[in-house]
């Protein structure tokens, strides 16, 4: 039986706060971007989470943590042989457990599994100790990148496409909760990477924009 939790996963270690600056459209752009939270990427499989979440790492000069690995890590075994042994209720409770523990530590980078931000406690935590970005695909894209492989447990089915379409009616809501929303695009990651600095670099946390507008009111009434 698994443990409650997988048992214990590998702490990130780097602290503090991340400032970096990016180019979009083969322009710089002059504003600063501050990081003071993990940022965490969701979506589909096949939407480019590990691949765009490691870029941005690199860019981002902060540690990189992929979910699943990090499960499988933890479990002593690969995902589908989770699924095959306890089943997807028991990988869900332990990627919660996972995902919650490596939310506790300083600023990185984290793509999470397809499923995970559809846990409601995951997600709070998520919306409460990070940001979250959507990195969207559309189907004929997903379908193209996950049949590159043949260990998703979910696609084991006659027919992959129409389960990544069911997955898409099902998931896309919740997914429009985050924070930022991203399209992943058809070509080399890098047109992708650009457009989530972009994001990041406009991105204002709802706390920030509320105290922003707030201010804006007094200056204006007091003129």
């Amino acid at each position: 039986m698994i443990g409650s939790d997988y048992g214990e996963t590998a702490a990130v270690t780097k602290a503090g706060h991340w400032r970096f600056y990016c180019a979009a459209g083969g322009r710089a752009m002059s504003d600063e971007i501050t990081v003071d939270r993990p940022v965490v990427l969701v979506g589909l499989m096949g939407a480019g989470k590990s691949c765009i979440g490691r870029r941005l790492a690199q860019r981002l000069r902060l540690p990189f943590v992929d979910a699943d690995r990090e499960i499988e890590q933890a479990a002593g075994c690969s995902i589908p042989e989770i699924f095959a042994r306890h089943g997807e209720q028991a990988f869900r409770d332990g990627e919660r457990r996972v995902i919650l523990r490596l939310l506790e530590s300083p600023p990185f980078v984290l793509a999470t599994g397809g499923g995970a931000f559809m846990d409601p406690r995951t997600r709070a935590a998520v919306h409460g100790k990070a940001i979250s970005i959507w990195l969207r695909a559309d189907l004929d894209l997903l379908v193209r990148r996950t049949g590159r492989r043949g260990d998703r447990p979910l696609l084991q089915v006659d027919d992959p496409r129409a389960k990544l379409a069911e997955l898409m009616e099902m998931r896309h809501p919740f997914y429009a909760e985050a924070d930022l929303t991203v399209d992943s695009q058809d070509g080399p990651p890098d047109l992708t990477l650009e457009r989530v600095l972009a994001a990041l670099a406009a991105y204002q946390p709802p706390a920030l924009a509320k105290d922003a507008a707030a201010g804006a009111e007094r200056r204006a009434a007091s003129s």
